[in-house]
């Protein structure tokens, strides 16, 4: 497959100031709540053939944030993400397919509190620019939605009127600023 237009083949490091993944889950099924957790390292490194490429990322859960102090220290104990036991979230890709002319399916394993599962991830290059430092930047987006019932994450609570507090379906993002090695 061609390489997207103005992206070279090489290893692009995440610039952590200028990336982010989030959240966004629905609560007592009618609001949403939304959280950032930081991403400490992620690295694509791009093949001739783009389809080639790998991409890998590290994130760390005892730094998630919605806002709440509370609902953040109850997202980090032991009902949620247990961070004393698994402080890091993972993604290693396993293949990439095209989806479309700067959209593609980076398929991969996510480990989410001591979980792994595959899961594709939908991304789309958006574009690259060189900043007032004279680094090469590549820029992608990515979005994927998980239950996060398979990776180990049940608590819950029942509402009188039916229903439960929180919802199963997960949506992640992630946007990546990376720079050229």
């Amino acid at each position: 497959m061609n390489m997207p237009a103005g992206l070279t083949a090489g290893t692009y490091t995440a610039d952590t100031t200028h990336t982010s993944a989030g959240f966004t889950v629905r609560h007592a099924g009618i609001s949403k709540v939304r959280g950032t957790v930081p991403v400490v390292s992620a690295s694509i490194d791009v093949a001739e053939n783009f389809l080639d490429s790998k991409v890998t990322a590290e994130l760390d859960a005892r730094g998630v944030n919605t806002g709440s102090a509370d609902r953040d220290g109850h997202l980090q104990s032991a009902d949620f993400f247990n961070v004393d036991v698994h402080p890091t979230w993972t993604f290693n890709s396993t293949s990439i397919t095209a989806s479309g002319s700067n959209e593609f399916v980076v398929n991969g394993d996510l480990t989410i509190n001591g979980v792994t599962k595959s899961v594709p991830l939908e991304v789309e290059f958006t574009g690259t620019a060189t900043d007032p430092f004279g680094n090469k930047r590549a820029a992608f987006e990515g979005e994927l939605e998980i239950s996060r019932k398979e990776f180990g994450l049940v608590w819950n609570a029942a509402l009188e009127t039916g229903g439960v507090l929180v919802s199963d379906k997960v949506k992640i993002n992630i946007e990546v600023s990376a720079i050229s090695a």
